[in-house]
């Protein structure tokens, strides 16, 4: 499934719900989302691990569809050329520097 696909599958299972719930309350469900995400790379199985990112891999879907973003433009346009940073591929900033 491409980053399209997700978001366009996400809109057709909740887009209603989403607009209903709006941004606060979507970004608040997918920060949550990130602490559950949080807890089970922590202490939580394989299984568990998979089902966490696939929820806020959604719910950033969520919060894409509802600012109007599509995820494939965002990561061509800031990622598609290397590193943000230093433009190569792969990067060759340093340990410290966040790219």
């Amino acid at each position: 499934m491409t980053l399209a696909e997700l978001q366009r599958h996400i809109r057709e299972l909740y887009g209603s719900k989403d607009a209903a719930r709006g941004l606060p309350g979507t970004f608040m469900w997918f920060m949550e989302e990130v602490g559950e995400l949080s807890a089970a790379l922590r202490n939580g199985t394989h299984e568990e691990r998979v089902l966490e990112f696939a929820d806020v891999l959604a719910w950033l879907a969520t919060l894409a569809n509802g600012a109007g973003v599509e995820l494939d433009e965002a990561m061509r346009l800031k990622y598609g050329q290397g590193c943000p940073g230093c433009q190569a591929t792969p990067c060759t900033c340093g340990l410290i520097a966040k790219p």
